[in-house]
């Protein structure tokens, strides 16, 4: 809403080239918030913007920018400022930008940095990709444990500027050994003259620079913390993951398991960046398969072709049929891979999720089919639609459903198990797939239903 207030009053600045009063006028305004306007001005207007910005300010917006943008910013500011702003960035931030480039561009940019930042920097990209490694940042505080209490908050008035925050502080000993962290609550309520020592009680939690950035998210939400230590092997601190950057590794986690559960690869780049081609790529691949796929469905009905013709009623019900089944296994797909990325349920509870499901399954379809029965009983009320032998018609539908809708429930919800199991992401069994798979088999359940209900009558 700000955006929108002053965006003509930005833009006339930015056409009159006054970059002192746009720097004033801007100077009071959240990194948030500039980069929101930046976002919603033309590229040249964002040059001259961004150029008008004070190096502080415009360091601080820049870690906000997508990585597209900040790509592009660097190509056209004068290399001087890049440089300074790469400079003052924080590592982690630095790192998220500088291990999505390649080699050349990286090399050039790495070059543009202070010898201090560089090794900092190198040091950082030389961690596995998506590991914790990668995502920490070397900005901290640490104390010992024979320092008074003084002597600490000394430290933190000295230090506390580099640090990524101040919420914890860490205990080291004398071979960097990490050995307790301490709230900055806990340093502020002691005496002066107690010694850290007094305050510790050595029940940390802590990530090693070799886990999976999924683990670091498990235990920020697990332990309800807003930083974590990071040790390497041989238990040595040597930087600490906050809370904001792991709500990045969330979202991107939660954003490709519903690209994936939509039925498409995950999309590697935000979806405007995402070129056209790469595009069509992405999608294709999962509609072929599920287009073949779908030919077994073609291939059911043509089994059936003899019963369809002497019972033509049988063949209105099929949409209804097997999107009843579809849809069930979608919602117990969703609810179960969404349980297992919360650890709600592990591969051992895959039989007692089967049991809940399987009676679910049978709750559900005896709901939809009454539902089936009825509607056919009302029209036959009034029209001669389903024939003489309409309360067998009913029953047809009505026992599909209950046996449809229970199938996929069981394949919804045991799916992603046996995914998991196999090594798989649980994601990859989307609704599309769930919906493929129950279609053709809900064919071959409603029309060995109608074989047993009909013979006799109308089949």
């Amino acid at each position: 809403m700000i955006v929108k207030l002053v965006l003509p009053e930005i833009r006339e600045l930015i056409e009159e080239r006054n970059a002192p009063t746009l720097s004033e006028v801007l100077d009071d305004w959240l990194a948030p918030d500039l980069a929101g306007l930046l976002n919603s001005l033309d590229e040249p207007e964002r040059d001259y913007l961004f150029g008008a910005l004070g190096l502080d300010k415009a360091t601080e917006t820049f870690e906000y920018l997508e990585l597209e943008e900040q790509q592009r910013l660097l190509r056209t500011v004068p290399e001087e400022r890049a440089a300074r702003v790469l400079d003052g960035m924080s590592p982690d931030d630095r790192t998220a930008l500088l291990e999505e480039l390649d080699t050349e561009d990286r090399d050039r940019l790495l070059d543009l940095l202070t010898p201090e930042q560089r090794d900092i920097a190198r040091s950082l990209l030389e961690h596995g990709e998506d590991t914790v490694g990668r995502l920490m940042t070397p900005d901290f505080l640490a104390v010992r444990q024979d320092w008074t209490i003084k002597r600490v908050l000394d430290h933190v008035r000295a230090h506390g500027n580099d640090s990524e925050t101040l919420n914890v502080i860490y205990v080291i000993d004398g071979e960097h050994h990490l050995t307790d962290d301490l709230r900055i609550r806990e340093v502020l309520l002691a005496p002066l003259h107690a010694h850290v020592r007094d305050l510790m009680n050595h029940q940390y939690v802590a990530l090693h620079t070799t886990d999976d950035k999924k683990t670091a998210v498990d235990l920020f939400r697990n332990y309800d913390r807003v930083a974590l230590p990071v040790v390497d092997a041989r238990g040595r601190l040597v930087g600490i993951v906050t809370i904001d950057d792991v709500l990045d590794v969330a979202e991107e986690e939660a954003t490709r398991e519903l690209q994936q559960f939509g039925g498409l690869e995950a999309l590697d780049t935000p979806y405007v960046s995402t070129p056209f081609w790469m595009m069509v790529r992405k999608r294709a691949t999962w509609l072929i398969i599920l287009f073949l796929s779908e030919m077994l469905t073609a291939t059911a009905m043509g089994y059936f072709e003899g019963e369809i013709q002497k019972a033509v009623v049988l063949a209105l019900f099929v949409p209804l049929i097997i999107s009843s089944g579809g849809n069930s296994g979608s919602q117990a797909a969703t609810l179960i891979i969404r349980a297992l990325a919360l650890q709600e349920v592990k591969l051992h509870d895959w039989f007692m999720v089967m049991r809940r499901e399987l009676l679910s399954g049978l709750m559900l379809g005896a709901i939809l089919g009454v539902i089936g029965f009825s509607r056919v009983a009302l029209w036959s009320a009034f029209s001669d639609l389903y024939g003489p032998f309409w309360p067998l018609v009913g029953l047809t539908v009505a026992l599909s459903l209950v046996g449809i809708v229970m199938w996929g429930t069981l394949a919804g919800s045991l799916l992603p198990f046996l995914l998991k199991r196999l090594g798989l992401d649980p994601a990859t069994s989307s609704a599309p797939f769930v919906a493929t798979l129950v279609d053709v088999t809900g064919l071959v359940i409603y029309f060995t239903v109608a074989l047993l209900v009909l013979r006799g009558t109308l089949l």
